[in-house]
C-alpha cells in the first residue's frame, strides 16, 4: 500500500496532483483508498494496519470524507463508494 503513496507522488511530479489522478469526485486518492476500505467494513484500526498510517491519521482523513459529501456515517460512505463504483465510467 505505500506503493501506492509513492505512485501519487511520481504523478504530482509529472505535473498532476494525486487527487486528479484516477480519483472520482471530489476525494484525493488517499481519502478513496479509505473510503474503499471502510466500504468493506474495516475499521479505522484495521485499516491504519493495513496501510501501515496511524489510527488517528484514518480517523481524520475518515472525518475529512464525511465532511466532503456532506455524510454523517460510515454507511453513507460505504453506500456512495458502492454507487460510484459501479458507475461506468466515460
Amino acid at each position: 500500500m505505500v506503493l501506492w503513496y509513492g505512485l501519487a507522488e511520481k504523478v504530482e511530479a509529472a505535473g498532476q496532483a494525486p487527487s486528479q489522478a484516477r480519483s472520482p469526485g471530489p476525494l484525493t486518492r488517499r481519502e478513496q483508498q479509505i473510503a474503499e476500505l471502510v466500504a468493506q467494513g474495516f475499521t479505522n484500526k484495521k485499516i491504519a494496519a493495513t496501510l501501515a498510517i496511524s489510527q488517528r491519521t484514518v480517523d481524520a482523513h475518515v472525518e475529512h470524507i464525511m465532511v466532503k459529501l456532506g455524510f454523517t456515517s460510515r454507511a453513507q460512505i460505504a453506500a456512495w463508494i458502492t454507487e460510484n463504483l459501479t458507475k461506468p465510467r466515460t
